[in-house]
């Protein structure tokens, strides 16, 4: 499928994520639109905290890592929930899609 950016088309793998991570904004509705998301201040709580995690540690976190370090930052919302309810196709690899992240690997698509 791929993504077109300022009139230029992104590469993408065989599951349409960015095969080179873009930070860039304006890629993030453009991939929520295909994912069938639109976008909420909620959904942009995550999508920095995937794009942060992807900075420094060079990869993005398993949801149960996920789930723990979102909590650390705000305990009031009940993050395993809210993130299926944001993400409902799988949120840690459906968000560092809609990031505009490269697809993460590891055990259970981590």
């Amino acid at each position: 499928m791929g993504y077109v950016l300022n009139g230029e088309e992104l590469e993408v793998d065989d599951e349409d994520f960015l095969t080179e991570p873009n930070f860039s904004d304006e890629i993030v509705p453009i991939i929520a639109e295909a994912e069938g998301i639109k976008l909420t201040d909620d959904h942009w709580t995550v999508i920095r905290f995937m794009r942060e995690r992807y900075q420094e540690d060079g990869h993005t976190p398993n949801f149960r890592n996920m789930v723990a370090m979102l909590e650390e930052q705000d305990d009031s919302i009940d993050w395993k929930k809210k993130l299926y309810e944001l993400f409902p196709k799988q949120p840690n690899r459906q968000s560092a899609k809609v990031a505009g992240l490269p697809k993460p690997f590891g055990k259970g698509g981590y």
